[in-house]
């Protein structure tokens, strides 16, 4: 798949990985430290991974998280998925977020990922 641009990442830009994922500096990072963990298996759904797959990339979350704190000592962590354009999904091979948070980053960070639709993190 030669569109996308996680299928043929090259291998000085993997961070960590596992047999089934990878993870990779965002290249367009919202904070310091904002990675992305992929699976190597091309699909586009969060609700299409395997079983393995799910176990495999949340492992890999976590193990990631310990390389953002050593390198930018967050405050706090933020981790999603989009799922679909109109969660909006921008790259269509699935791939979750882990992106760092600090204090003042944003003037009310109150409801966390509830404000991706705006006007609703107050509740």
């Amino acid at each position: 798949m030669s569109e996308c641009p996680f299928c043929d990442v090259p291998e000085d830009e993997i961070l960590q990985e596992n047999e089934l994922c990878f993870a990779r500096w965002d290249k367009f990072p919202v904070a310091p430290g904002h990675l992305l963990v992929i699976p190597y298996r091309h699909f586009s759904n969060y609700f299409d991974a395997t079983t393995d797959e799910i176990i495999a990339l949340w492992k890999l979350v976590h193990e990631t998280k310990h390389v953002i704190r050593e390198r930018h000592s967050p405050d706090g962590y933020n981790i999603g998925v989009n799922i679909g354009r109109a969660a909006g999904q921008s790259v269509v091979h699935l791939h979750i977020h882990v992106i760092p948070r600090y204090e003042g980053d944003t003037a009310d960070p109150f409801g966390g990922v509830r404000g991706v639709v705006p006007g609703k993190a107050r509740y």
